[in-house]
């Protein structure tokens, strides 16, 4: 039977027709009005989630025909590189092939450009998919942010020269961020820009290292523009092409992901363009940047725990030990049902979160069009994006957090043969363990999240979900997810109250980690509403999050810096 990514799960349907995106698809198709001159934009929001069904089912298609199938032989032969030129393996190739002939190159870019204008919220339903297939494969197809960052900051010009590129697949791109010394701490970019008056040229000249396809013909380039500066006010954005002076040193020997090339790069006089404004570089465009690559890390994680999930679901009603199927033993299926809980979860968080990143780039667009000052217009963009900064950060700690763990279980219901590469179960393991470190560690995520969660960004969206009518069963589960909303509130208190900077980074991560719990606890009850049948997979959820969340507030509220006090001598032991 012809396998489709998209038609055999249901639940990413379900999101695409319940997430709640008509006031998204409105805004981004500006009323509709984009029919009149493109012939392919929709005629209403039924038209539109028409035609994203039709292409979704056409990429879960691919990847599940195409895609899924090379996995295996691009892992083993990977990417080479060769007297500084990169060569994708042989199955990277037909993939990106059948990417660009399906034209999904560009998918949120404009028409005007060639892109399909589709909101981020679709485009992650693609990048899970494309992950599930083939998890090296999104590091690819999922630099698409690169050509958006290029939409929303540079200029007119700029745009037109390369935004088509990408859509036609003519072009891919680079995030060229990261340096030797300057990983996690991108203000410490060493990388300088010059400006030759003569030529009236900027030119790049330094190193780059864990270069994300840094073969691209298109990078985008961080660099010390500003002499005598230290931190990321002297940092500005660039966009450059591949050439002789932008030398691929070599490439990585990784763990996995071996689809795609992460290069050591050398600039020697590179020819660049600035993108936006002077010293903005890193406090306006690359946090933009880093912001989509969450969202698409997120989708990654995602997909590869989808697959690894599958696999050992497939493996466990097939092997047979003491008479019968191992699925039946409740040490197994124990597992699988609490992974396949979380999965739901995480997926509706992950379009939960996409959807208000839709929000803020629609309203943030409506605030550079608008004629004059939209005083309300303007409000509206501030508060969509604190709540879409919120969401990105909590959604990647959780997706890729639980990636690793599906994956690593899923070698556990192998058993042995999990730890061969006779089954993809290894596989799996191996690419999930990169997404919870690559743009933005798990507790980079927690640094990124906790200021909103102390200021309660997200209690209006938790608390427009509790206000629904629920009845039985789950009022009996909303009760229990209002009283850990409560215990969430408290435990903000008693962290802000004992102004100890110390214990406050010690208890971020169970803060986050509870908000987390509490807002997805939300989300699974709000599908179980619209849909009755997801019930079960709502309370499974509720029930094995909220006794770790009970812990998390017993060691807050009990003030323990045991942790603290003691943390050189059990150190030193």
């Amino acid at each position: 039977m012809p396998e489709n990514f998209y038609l055999d799960n249901a639940d990413i349907k379900f999101h695409l027709m319940n997430v709640g995106l008509e006031d998204v698809v409105r805004d981004r198709e500006h009323d509709f009005t984009q029919a009149e001159k493109f012939p392919d934009a929709p005629v209403d929001f039924k038209d539109a989630l028409d035609s994203y069904d039709k292409v979704l089912a056409m990429v879960g298609e691919i990847c599940g025909e195409n895609i899924a199938p090379r996995a295996a032989s691009v892992d083993e032969e990977g990417a080479v590189c060769e007297n500084g030129k990169v060569s994708y393996a042989a199955g990277t190739v037909e993939n990106l092939k059948d990417l660009v002939k399906a034209q999904v190159m560009g998918v949120m870019l404009p028409r005007q450009y060639g892109g399909l204008n589709y909101p981020v919220t679709i485009y992650s339903m693609m990048t899970e998919m494309v992950s599930r297939a083939d998890c090296s494969l999104q590091n690819l197809f999922g630099l698409q942010d690169i050509a958006e960052t290029l939409n929303r900051f540079a200029t007119d010009e700029q745009k037109a020269r390369y935004l088509p590129r990408f859509c036609t697949g003519e072009a891919d791109g680079a995030m060229s961020l990261t340096e030797p010394e300057a990983g996690s701490d991108l203000q410490a970019v060493q990388l300088k820009a010059r400006f030759d008056p003569e030529k009236n040229q900027w030119l790049l000249n330094g190193m780059k290292r864990f270069i994300t396809n840094g073969c691209a013909k298109i990078h985008l380039v961080l660099a010390r523009s500003e002499e005598g500066t230290k931190d990321g006010r002297g940092l500005s954005m660039f966009v450059c092409e591949r050439g002789p002076q932008l030398i691929v040193r070599r490439i990585e020997n990784k763990l996995g992901i071996h689809g795609s090339p992460t290069c050591e790069l050398q600039f020697n006089d590179v020819p660049a363009e600035l993108v936006g404004d002077r010293r903005r570089g890193l406090t306006r465009y690359v946090m933009s940047l880093m912001n989509g690559a969450r969202v698409a890390i997120s989708s990654q994680a995602l997909g590869v725990a989808e697959a690894a999930w599958r696999c050992g679901y497939k493996y466990a009603k097939e092997r047979e030990q003491f008479g019968k199927a191992i699925l039946k033993f409740p040490a197994v299926y124990e597992m699988l049902v609490s992974n396949r809980a979380q999965l739901a979860a995480g997926r509706a968080l992950l379009f939960e979160a996409t959807k208000w990143v839709d929000r803020r780039d629609n309203a943030e667009e409506a605030v550079n069009h608008a004629e004059g000052v939209n005083p309300a217009l303007k409000q509206r963009e501030k508060a969509y994006t604190k709540i879409a900064a919120e969401l990105t950060p909590l959604t990647k700690a959780m997706l890729t957090e639980l990636a690793n763990k599906v994956a690593y279980d899923t070698i556990q219901i192998h058993g042995g043969t999990g730890f061969m590469k006779d089954f993809p179960a290894e596989r799996y393991y191996r690419d999930a363990r990169i997404t919870n470190i690559y743009e933005g560690t798990t507790q980079l995520q927690h640094v990124a999240a906790i200021g909103g969660v102390m200021l309660r960004i997200l209690d209006p969206v938790m608390a427009e979900i509790s206000k629904l009518p629920f009845e039985g069963k789950l009022r009996r589960l909303a009760s229990m997810v209002d009283l850990g909303h409560e215990k969430v509130q408290r435990a903000v208190k008693i962290v802000d109250a004992k102004k100890d900077p110390e214990f406050f980074d010690l208890m971020a991560r169970r803060l986050c980690d509870m908000e987390t719990y509490v807002l997805c606890g939300y989300l699974m009850l709000r599908g179980a509403f619209q849909d009755k049948t997801r019930e079960a997979v709502a309370e499974r959820y509720i029930l094995d999050v909220m006794p770790t969340l009970e812990t998390h507030f017993d060691v807050i509220s009990r003030g323990d810096v045991s942790l603290i006090d003691n943390r050189e001598t059990i150190l030193a032991m």
